[in-house]
């Protein structure tokens, strides 16, 4: 995937950064009780240590904070723990009973281990209890049993029941995993908040899907690390910012009392390309040409990838790549896809000598006016794993659209939807899965529809170049050599 991921909503981007960020005093109020009664870490720790840990509950879930002796408040917790979807009101309450606070112990000098201060107390109690039975004439054999049966209960039964309670929840541990399922919860908690207090049929979905995709993502973090699940786990991040954006459109659809404007807004997120797509030149702008009559839905005009070969170097080759959004001026629809003249990539100002060896690569064994976006060529070198052999492509991007911009080059700027986007941003044999409100289901896309939106900005472009090509910018370099 070559393009970043959509900015998260504000509201998603605020939720679990910090521990108890919607109340900040809870937690300087389990930061205090954590100094007075539980181990924080500090210099002195070894790795046998137990840190106090600070629950926060959640209602897919919870996060466990450690308290960092600094009092500095943790990044990253240090356990999640994921609710299972549709849970019973019992899971719900078995969910409480993990986060509970730890049992105080009491260590015993005569026999290793430790004993629960809980069990302690029921065992005087029990003792007691069983003495005065006794002196009422309660046979002893009756008496005995329960005096013994009681504290060993209050020592085992509640681990017991954890191990019960652990059969409803997935937990996951380690900086990596936790970073990673920290941001899908944010996520879903958007979500959740978005749907309190409303009965619409669509948001309480978006929870539900939410739920589900949390839930596998815990799974495949407690089974792999997050590299060799990063196929999977990109996919499900990916569904869960769509259904963050959804449930975003959704609430403003229901805010606004202009029946007509949304409407339009439909009708524009159901195109595969913006109508705004330009083709950007120094001092001017092109107006816009009719859109090709291509459906990405339909994907009737495709367009093949082409595997690379040792053939000539193809001079007239186009790179199209995704970026951040931008507006280029007020009351503007966004850009987030630019399509470039191979040859900008020798610019100057662009990152060298990683433009040349990304030109060298894009131009070999191409086919005159192809238009190869930066996911095929991820895919041509090994998924990603060669990108640092040839180029920092992301930095070369940067520079590319901060040429576009500054009008030191042409270009054909873009506004894709979002289903279009992920498209050119996959692989050339990638799916893209996407949840549509309406029907309750998945849609699956695929290289049909990629190459039927590679076809349409292939149409959109060339009835740019018939009248004077893209203008790649002044004071190239050479391109490279290649080898005799």
């Amino acid at each position: 995937m070559t393009g970043t991921h959509r900015t998260p909503p504000p509201a998603a981007a605020a939720h679990h950064e910090r521990p108890f960020a919607r109340d900040p005093g809870r937690w300087e109020r389990e930061r205090f009780r954590a100094l007075r009664t539980g181990h924080v870490p500090g210099s002195t720790c070894s790795a046998a240590c137990e840190p106090v840990l600070v629950y926060e509950r959640t209602p897919w879930g919870w996060l466990a904070w450690t308290v960092p002796g600094d009092g500095s408040p943790p990044e990253i917790p240090h356990q999640i723990g994921v609710l299972t979807p549709a849970a019973t009101r019992m899971q719900r309450l078995s969910l409480r009973w993990l986060t509970r606070r730890p049992a105080q112990r009491i260590a015993l000098a005569t026999v290793p281990g430790s004993l629960r201060l809980s069990a302690a107390a029921v065992a005087l109690v029990s003792l007691l209890t069983g003495l005065f039975a006794a002196s009422h004439g309660i046979p002893i054999d009756v008496v005995l049993p329960a005096i013994l049966l009681a504290p060993l209960l209050a020592e085992h039964l509640p681990s017991w029941l954890d191990a019960r309670a652990r059969e409803h929840v997935r937990t996951v541990e380690g900086d990596g995993p936790c970073l990673y399922l920290q941001r899908l919860a944010a996520l879903h908690t958007s979500l959740v908040q978005a749907a309190a207090g409303s009965d619409r049929y669509e948001l309480r979905r978006s929870v539900e899907l939410g739920q589900h995709l949390l839930w596998d993502a815990a799974g495949l973090l407690q089974t792999q690390d997050t590299r060799a699940a990063s196929d999977q786990l990109v996919a499900r991040e990916r569904l869960l910012l769509q259904l963050a954006h959804q449930v975003a459109q959704i609430i403003e659809r229901s805010a606004s009392e202009d029946g007509a404007a949304d409407a339009d807004q439909t009708r524009a997120s159901q195109r595969p390309m913006g109508s705004h797509s330009q083709r950007v030149r120094p001092a001017t702008s092109l107006a816009p040409h009719p859109t090709p009559n291509t459906s990405l839905l339909k994907g009737s005009l495709l367009m093949p990838e082409h595997e690379p070969s040792p053939a000539v170097r193809t001079s007239d080759v186009y790179l199209l790549f995704a970026h951040e959004p931008y507006y280029p001026g007020p009351g503007t629809q966004e850009i987030n896809t630019t399509v470039v003249a191979a040859d900008s990539l020798l610019h100057p100002q662009v990152r060298q000598p990683d433009g040349a060896r990304i030109h060298e690569r894009l131009t070999q064994g191409r086919e005159q006016g192809e238009i190869v976006p930066l996911a095929t060529l991820t895919h041509e070198l090994g998924g990603g794993a060669d990108w640092p052999t040839v180029g920092d492509w992301e930095r070369v991007t940067i520079d590319l659209l901060q040429l576009v911009r500054s009008g030191d080059c042409d270009a054909l700027s873009l506004g894709l939807p979002e289903i279009a986007r992920a498209l050119v941003c996959t692989g050339p044999h990638s799916h893209v899965r996407a949840y549509d409100a309406a029907a309750d289901d998945f849609i699956a896309y695929g290289p049909a529809e990629r190459a039927a939106v590679l076809a349409e900005v292939d149409a959109f472009l060339a009835s740019l170049v018939a009248e004077q090509d893209l203008w790649p910018g002044d004071g190239l370099l050479a391109p490279l050599a290649r080898p005799a």
